[in-house]
């Protein structure tokens, strides 16, 4: 029999993730998610098991800074799995979050012990520049009107990408949710921040949800960096750099692909700093 959901239940927003079938909210306040099969490589970023296996777990149920939606159950079949987790809401939804907020809560995860299991994401940038090069690279970059500086510095980014990846393979791996953005980053528990969609979570580099979230808000970089690592932040923010240009400079090329490009582009001028810091020649500059 066909999984169908029932009529009663409310489509939400879904989710972007490759595997995502549809979340509806029931009426007893229950959000419901379906997954299709898809990846089935463990280590994938798209790995199409994950966000169940993370729900039966409650790896992230209680950790500290970020958490997972309370879940009430998890269901298996031969067409996919459906999660039942609780409703989470913004706490004011008039308001956008505070970035620096969400910037430490990110960081006190970041620094969370926790277990890494055997279906974590591992890779998620090298997936995702595997992907790119498949398509054709950054080549719609080549017509773009970007300053020539910028130009260059990408065209470094795309010629370094190996040693990019090895750079960050070489950093300190810490729990990552793998897309943290405003969007996925919705409730509170007090100082921390109850997230959804936890399709690409794993031990990643340090600094590589931080920069995610620098490419979704408008707050110079160093007051984030503070917020996520008053500490030790040199690590940390080479992680955020490689993790936000090489992630900007691809959104951007994608965009020019489409009939709707949105800001990409602007975005990525916009970082043109960030960009020029995370090329090895340039690791003389940094961003403020």
């Amino acid at each position: 029999m066909t999984w169908t959901p029932p009529a009663s239940w409310r489509p939400l927003t879904s989710g972007t993730g490759q595997s995502n079938a549809g979340v509806w909210l029931t009426p007893d306040q229950w959000v419901v998610k379906r997954l299709a099969p898809g990846v089935e490589d463990r280590r994938h970023h798209a790995y199409w098991r994950r966000q169940p296996l993370l729900a039966e777990s409650d790896l992230v149920a209680a950790t500290p800074g970020l958490r997972s939606p309370a879940c009430h159950k998890v269901e298996w079949d031969d067409e996919g799995a459906t999660i039942w987790t609780a409703h989470v809401r913004p706490d004011d939804p008039t308001s956008a979050p505070d970035p620096l907020a969400l910037a430490a809560a990110l960081g006190r995860f970041a620094r969370a012990h926790v277990a890494e299991p055997s279906w974590g994401a591992r890779d998620v940038l090298r997936d995702r520049l595997t992907t790119v090069t498949g398509r054709g690279g950054w080549s719609a970059l080549s017509d773009a009107e970007l300053p020539s500086d910028l130009r260059h510095a990408v065209q470094e980014l795309w010629v370094r990408r190996d040693a990019a990846l090895a750079e960050l393979d070489a950093l300190p791996r810490v729990p990552t949710h793998g897309d943290a953005h405003p969007g996925n980053l919705l409730g509170r528990d007090g100082d921390d921040v109850i997230a959804v969609d936890w399709e690409q979570f794993g031990l990643g580099p340090t600094g590589f949800d931080l920069g995610y979230l620098l490419l979704a808000v408008d707050v110079p970089f160093d007051d984030l960096l503070a917020a996520f690592a008053p500490d030790n932040p040199h690590a940390v923010r080479r992680g955020a750099v490689l993790a936000a240009a090489y992630t900007a400079a691809s959104r951007a090329a994608w965009s020019l692909t489409q009939s709707d490009p949105g800001d990409h582009l602007d975005r990525l001028i916009r970082l043109g700093d960030l960009v020029a810091e995370a090329c090895p020649a340039d690791r003389g500059r940094t961003v403020r």
